[in-house]
């Protein structure tokens, strides 16, 4: 029979919930957290021109501290069910090993601290001298303006305050065990307009070409060098990632030319600074008559590092114990929903090895699903051991 970590995975996978779509996954969870004492609440966010998503916050205790799991259900295409040796929304184990999308990214961490979280609160049903709630989305995968940052401001409005958070992404790279993601480099998005004077190929003097001017911009940008990085963060980095001139025709030249750009970046910069030094640079190259335009995305996001002693070592201790390793302390990879919590409270970051997210077969292996729940219980019982005994 399947463990609690692993039955509740297999359910969740099961709801085919792709970004914005809720798909059951939060239903499931309400029906699981709501059975088991805690008041959950399903609140929907809206806003211009992003779909409605809805949202999960649910909580158990009372006082201080106040710990939370958050996490997301929502989950990427599939893309052709035929790819996949196991359905992708079928649940299925083969030998050990549970495939679905979002098996790892990241329904199986959620599975497995709602599994820890109610295995805890069952053995300390006398009062663990607290508060656990959780904070789940169903819009990390989107364009998240409906999700975590909303529900965090909702659940401030409710009168909840955070302590410290646990975030279930897939940090680690190898092994269960490798890496707690403790800071994020921040993310800045932009676009740059070239416009010029659209004409016949063959006149060019009749037209002013934007693309040349273009490329000035964006080789000035490609030898851009931000910083060499620190004892924190490795170096920030600009990529080019789109170029358009919506022009199918040989015979003319476009009325403008645009760019795409994404910049990762460390605590060298603020996003002030960074849009500074972009404009300083761009506004640099000479381009004659054409007109230059820059936006910047408002999915901007600052990079942060978590320092809370209790949290980074608390949860350190719990891996160590089931795993035997010494998790290095990483600030790597992309952004997560934790760029809008550690505005709340310290947060880090870990779950499940992420190998597979987003691919074809993504996976998990029944062990790793048992372990993850085992270190979040080990986590829950020792944060909470001053207040509960339960140490």
């Amino acid at each position: 029979m399947p463990s609690n970590a692993v039955s509740i995975t297999q359910d969740l996978i099961r709801c085919p919930s792709v970004t914005p779509v809720e798909g059951g996954a939060l239903a499931t969870l309400e029906k699981l957290l709501g059975d088991a004492g805690f008041a959950v609440s399903r609140v929907t966010f809206r806003d211009e021109d992003t779909p409605d998503v809805e949202n999960l916050f649910a909580t158990i205790g009372s006082g201080k501290p106040h710990f939370v799991f958050a996490g997301h259900t929502d989950v990427v295409p599939a893309g052709a069910a035929s790819d996949w040796s196991q359905g992708p929304f079928d649940g299925n184990i083969k030998d050990g090993v549970l495939y679905g999308r979002g098996a790892v990214d990241m329904k199986g961490g959620v599975a497995a601290f709602a599994a820890a979280a109610l295995d805890f609160v069952e053995e300390f049903s006398a009062g663990f001298g607290g508060t656990i709630s959780f904070l789940i989305t169903g819009d990390e995968e989107g364009p998240a303006v409906n999700g975590t940052v909303k529900l965090l401001e909702w659940a401030t409005g409710q009168g909840h305050t955070f302590d410290a958070c646990i975030v279930g992404e897939p940090t680690n790279p190898e092994k269960l065990g490798d890496a707690i993601k403790v800071g994020r480099r921040g993310s800045l998005s932009g676009i740059v307009t070239v416009s010029g004077i659209q004409g016949h190929a063959a006149y060019p003097h009749l037209a002013d070409n934007p693309i040349p001017g273009l490329t000035r911009l964006l080789a000035a940008l490609d030898v851009l060098e931000l910083d060499l990085g620190n004892e924190r963060f490795q170096p920030s980095n600009l990529e080019i990632v789109n170029l358009d001139v919506g022009n199918p025709a040989f015979n003319v030249i476009p009325a403008r030319a645009e760019a795409r750009f994404n910049i990762r970046f460390n605590d060298e910069w603020s996003l002030e600074s960074l849009k500074s030094k972009i404009l300083e640079t761009l506004q640099a190259v000479n381009l004659g008559d054409l007109e230059l335009d820059v936006a910047f995305k408002r999915d901007a996001s600052e990079s942060f590092l978590t320092k809370d002693d209790k949290l980074i070592e608390t949860l350190g201790s719990a891996v160590k114990a089931e795993t035997g390793r010494s998790p290095e302390l990483s600030t790597g990879g992309g952004t997560s929903d934790a760029r809008f919590i550690k505005n709340y409270c310290p947060v880090v970051e870990f779950g499940l090895v992420g190998q597979t997210m987003h691919k074809v077969d993504e996976c998990v292996s029944i062990e790793d699903l048992d372990r993850l729940a085992t270190i979040y219980k080990r986590f829950l019982v020792s944060y909470f051991a001053k207040d509960s005994g339960a140490g």
